[in-house]
């Protein structure tokens, strides 16, 4: 059960239409709900406020946890996570095919702990694409 009142939770789902603020998967194309994700944790001293939410699917939402920042696979250097209210997705990621390619260090954290281009979620993305269901593809 969320902590998250249902009033917040829906204006967070209105605020991304939908959308996944991490990977763009649309909500009507996965089998698990989307949720609600604080983007700063409560246990770095995050608050349930819509400024600190995040609609994300239950994938990018599992794979973050409570994360909020990683090592940086290329220079080794502390990174933080993609920030959806601080910071623009085309900024920080480019779609090449079906694969989220990082702009920045914070896209490649991101990438990495979000596990964005795992064969099953390239796969996926790759047939919504087809379809016409995938943001810029």
């Amino acid at each position: 059960m969320s902590d998250v009142p249902e009033r917040i939770r829906q204006q967070a789902r209105l605020r991304a239409q939908g959308y996944c603020e991490y990977c763009l998967i649309h909500e009507d194309d996965t089998f698990l709900s989307h949720e609600v994700d604080h983007i700063i944790a409560g246990k770095h001293g995050g608050q349930t406020v819509l400024e600190n939410l995040a609609w994300s699917c239950a994938i990018c939402n599992g794979f973050k946890g409570s994360d909020i920042a990683t090592l940086d696979p290329q220079t080794g250097k502390l990174a933080r996570l993609f920030h959806p209210r601080m910071q623009q997705w085309k900024r920080h990621f480019r779609l090449i095919g079906a694969r989220i390619t990082p702009l920045t260090i914070n896209g490649r954290a991101t990438k990495r702990i979000l596990r964005l281009n795992d064969a099953n979620r390239i796969d996926e993305r790759l047939m919504l694409i087809r379809l016409g269901r995938y943001p810029w593809g």
